[in-house]
């Protein structure tokens, strides 16, 4: 990779926007709010070790682990082209099944806080 003008090597696809001007989907302060709230509750119960997030043009993804090393134990997805069809939201199990699509956060993840009544 060339060197731009000053010496900074510039990451591969940083700065330049899109085509169309799209950009690039993410969590408001309050979904991620809800979403890291349900996290730190599955760390308490022991569920839950490690998170990851992934940011595109077309999807904000979140990714619980019960270890670093392993498939996620569940993913939730934020597409907002699905918003007028099945549900901007989707959470996604283990092996990949759909276990929730809907159209609001909380609903989604009520599967989820199911689960960790049980547990506790």
């Amino acid at each position: 990779m060339a060197a731009e003008g000053n010496g900074i090597i510039a990451f591969p696809g940083g700065g330049v926007p899109p085509r169309g001007g799209a950009q690039q989907v993410g969590f408001d302060r309050a979904e991620l709010t809800r979403i890291l709230d349900l996290y730190g509750r599955m760390v308490a119960a022991g569920e839950w070790r490690d998170y990851a997030m992934g940011f595109t043009r077309d999807c904000a993804s979140f990714s619980a682990f019960r270890r670093a090393a392993e498939n996620p134990q569940m993913r939730l997805e934020k597409r907002p082209a699905l918003r007028g069809k099945q549900g901007m939201w989707a959470l996604f199990g283990e092996h990949g099944q759909v276990l929730k699509r809907g159209h609001e956060l909380p609903g989604v993840l009520a599967v989820l806080e199911r689960r960790l009544v049980k547990l506790v």
